[in-house]
């Protein structure tokens, strides 16, 4: 009933209200400029039938049960988590906007620790709220990302162990994009807050991979991208994360989440370098 739902929401929003559908095209072309126009759409018109199918999927999350949670997002190979909880050593576990990014929470289903999610505080209060009601009842604790650094400090003082989850995918400020790396064909900024987290704290970095096995089920990966983040060089963590997402939304762009304008700094670096003297 809900992907029916889902699949009405689809007519609604994509062809009707038309949602960021220039933001989405530009985002595709400019990712994918040898494909034609045919095929460009073609990945449009999954994404939206994709992303109406996470809303629908984020508000089921109120009402699923653990048993069907587990049964619908399944993962490859927690064991590598959990080696970690029992080594107790905390993990910054960093991911992009892809697949089902909402659902993953059923990780904490297989640690014994709470964990803690770093995200951007929504404007919305009630929106704000309600995410927070969502991703709390997983025994997971939303922390803005402007205190990341003090809530780690802090746990690391209370030799807390915790799994730190961090979107990292998201374009920093102009006066704060001072790293770019090669990305779908382009140099573009990252947000350098996972990395310089992991190499403040030494804390071991994982990317977590996720893809959609069909509709309403997904499967989802670790992948070690540092061991020791303080033995780290300056933006090797951010790069290693920037070509692990690559990887995947060039096998299904379809997945990924185009809505936000993930080229606006595009071909600003030189401009930015020297407004904001950045060191090169």
């Amino acid at each position: 009933m809900l992907y029916f739902i889902s699949d009405c929401a689809f007519i609604i929003v994509y062809r009707l209200a038309r949602y960021r559908k220039k933001t989405v095209r530009y985002n595709l072309t400019t990712a994918f400029p040898k494909k034609t126009l045919i095929e460009i759409k073609e990945i449009e018109k999954k994404f939206y039938h994709h992303l109406c199918d996470i809303f629908i999927e984020m508000v089921k999350s109120l009402s699923i049960t653990e048993q069907e949670l587990k049964k619908r997002f399944q993962f490859t190979n927690a064991d590598i988590m959990i080696d970690f909880e029992n080594n107790n050593q905390s993990v910054m576990m960093m991911l992009g906007h892809y697949a089902s990014y909402e659902w993953m929470f059923a990780l904490q289903l297989h640690l014994k620790n709470p964990g803690h999610a770093l995200y951007k505080v929504i404007g919305n209060k009630y929106f704000d709220q309600l995410v927070r009601n969502i991703r709390g009842k997983w025994r997971a604790t939303l922390v803005p990302s402007k205190n990341a650094m003090r809530i780690i400090n802090r746990h690391k003082q209370d030799k807390t162990i915790t799994t730190y989850g961090f979107v990292a995918d998201q374009a920093p400020k102009a006066n704060r994009a001072n790293f770019w790396t090669p990305f779908l064909g382009h140099e573009l900024p990252f947000q350098t807050g996972a990395e310089r987290a992991a190499q403040a704290y030494d804390l071991p970095v994982v990317f977590f991979g996720t893809t959609k096995v069909k509709r309403g089920h997904y499967k989802g990966t670790f992948t070690l991208l540092a061991e020791n983040g303080a033995k780290t060089s300056e933006g090797a963590i951010t790069s290693a994360f920037a070509k692990a997402l690559e990887k995947q939304i060039l096998e299904r762009p379809e997945l990924y989440l185009w809505t936000h304008k993930r080229f606006k700094h595009l071909g600003q670096k030189e401009a930015f370098f020297e407004k904001y003297n950045f060191k090169k």
